[in-house]
């Protein structure tokens, strides 16, 4: 099985480039589509867009082992909520490879008279859930960051108030209420660009989520910006493919 991790590995940075394409060609296609382009170029670009899709699928075949073995490096987590995040976010993307690759035989023949639809829904519901339950370990690793920071600044000027704390109830005046708000802003800003690999999960996360929200019908924002939203998310996965340490872990 550790073998074909390793192997499975090796077709990520291909799958996330392909997918930039995919992407890109989503919003070329609405481009098009609103600048008033012919029917024809439209409908090639549509298509290419589908045969993308359908590499990304052959590419991910078996992604579901590689996504167990880390739901079992993630149970053994001393952090309990990293644990329950990471453990249940892997499970659900398991789940999710497993779908995608059912709607991959379905739509080669391998399996005939597949409800595509309805296994397509199935998949986009375990890449939410997965996603929700990624953004959830990034606040929360975010959470603590902050707070560690504030105590830091804290113990460095013992005289000014601790920059984590809630603003207290003596301190309910607007000029004191906003420049709380530029001590909060200011610590976050400070600890997201002193921890790049989170700030990247972070927005890759908040980029990938609005695709199943508009696929599962609960947020539709268009493929406009479904497609900006696919290549962002894509080029910031092949950042840390490229470079690892842009990778946040466990």
């Amino acid at each position: 099985m550790d073998s074909w991790v390793r192997f499975n590995a090796q077709s990520q940075a291909k799958e996330r480039v392909i997918r930039a394409a995919q992407y890109a060609c989503t919003l070329l296609g609405y481009t098009l589509q609103k600048g008033g382009a012919t029917a024809e170029l439209h409908k090639t670009v549509s298509q290419l867009e589908a045969h993308m899709s359908m590499t990304r699928k052959l590419l991910r075949l078996g992604n579901s082992v590689e996504a167990l073995q880390a739901a079992k490096r993630a149970i053994h987590l001393s952090d309990s909520v990293l644990r329950l995040c990471l453990t249940i976010s892997h499970l659900n993307r398991a789940m999710y490879f497993v779908c995608d690759n059912v709607l991959w035989a379905g739509k080669t023949g391998l399996i005939s008279k597949l409800d595509q639809h309805k296994w397509s829904q199935r998949s986009f519901r375990y890449y939410l859930f997965a996603l929700i339950l990624n953004l959830t370990r990034d606040l929360y690793e975010l959470h603590l960051l902050v707070e560690c920071e504030g105590r830091y600044r804290a113990s460095k000027s013992p005289h000014s108030p601790d920059p984590s704390t809630t603003l207290s109830a003596d301190h309910l005046s607007a000029p004191s209420t906003a420049a709380w708000i530029r001590r909060q802003l200011h610590l976050l800003g400070t600890v997201l660009y002193s921890n790049p690999p989170l700030l990247l999960d972070l927005a890759k996360n908040v980029c990938d989520i609005f695709i199943p929200l508009d696929r599962l019908g609960i947020y539709p924002t268009g493929p406009g910006f479904v497609g900006t939203c696919g290549m962002a998310s894509s080029v910031l996965s092949i950042f840390t493919i490229v470079h690892p340490w842009l990778k946040l872990k466990p």
